[in-house]
This record gives structure tokens, C-alpha cells and sequence, in this order.
């Protein structure tokens, strides 16, 4: 079995964040290998494990706290639906535009 990838560098959330960015510019990537890609999923795996990892330390003050604790508003809701719509939105025509450019070849 595989060793994981080592990621105890990551220190801030923002960094891990920052890797897996770069992680899915490189998978998407029309000369990355399989293995090429594997490889980076496996890391993309151990980044997420350590960002859960940091939010399960961090220190919230009694504010934020608080403020985790309190239901979502249902406007607050449908603004995370909408933000969530537009990204699938925008994912699906760019997989769209590849393929019909793939289709062109």
C-alpha cells in the first residue's frame, strides 16, 4: 500500500486551499498522465483530511462561536443555493465548451 503524501506543512487552512487549486489545475490538464493523476488525487485526499484536521483545532473566540450556533436564516440559505447553482452552472459549460472543442479534433 501506498505511503499517504506528507502534508504536516501546511499550517493554514488558506494553504491547503491554495495546493488543491493547483492540484485541479494540474489534473485538468490535457497532457497529465493517469498515474500523473493518481498520484495528485492521493494528495488531494491527505490535503483534505489535514484541513479538517485544522478546523477541528482552530480556536474560535465566544463570538464566533455564538455565531456558529445560530440556525441559518432561510435568506441566508437560499443565497448558498444560489451560489451553489451558479457554480454548477458555470462547471457545466466549461465541460461543455471542452467537449465540443474535444469533438472539433
Amino acid at each position: 500500500m501506498a505511503k499517504a503524501p506528507d502534508t504536516s506543512g501546511y499550517e493554514r487552512f488558506s494553504d491547503v486551499t491554495a495546493r488543491l487549486d493547483e492540484i485541479i489545475a494540474d489534473v485538468r490538464k490535457k497532457d497529465t498522465s493517469l498515474e500523473r493523476s493518481l498520484d495528485l488525487f492521493d494528495e488531494a485526499i491527505a490535503l483534505g483530511t489535514r484541513a479538517v484536521d485544522l478546523v477541528d483545532k482552530a480556536a474560535f473566540s465566544p463570538e464566533e462561536c455564538e455565531r456558529l450556533a445560530e440556525p441559518v436564516s432561510a435568506q441566508d440559505a437560499d443565497e448558498g443555493e444560489k451560489a451553489t447553482g451558479e457554480f454548477e452552472a458555470r462547471d457545466a459549460a466549461e465541460h461543455a465548451s471542452a467537449d465540443s472543442a474535444d469533438e472539433a479534433k
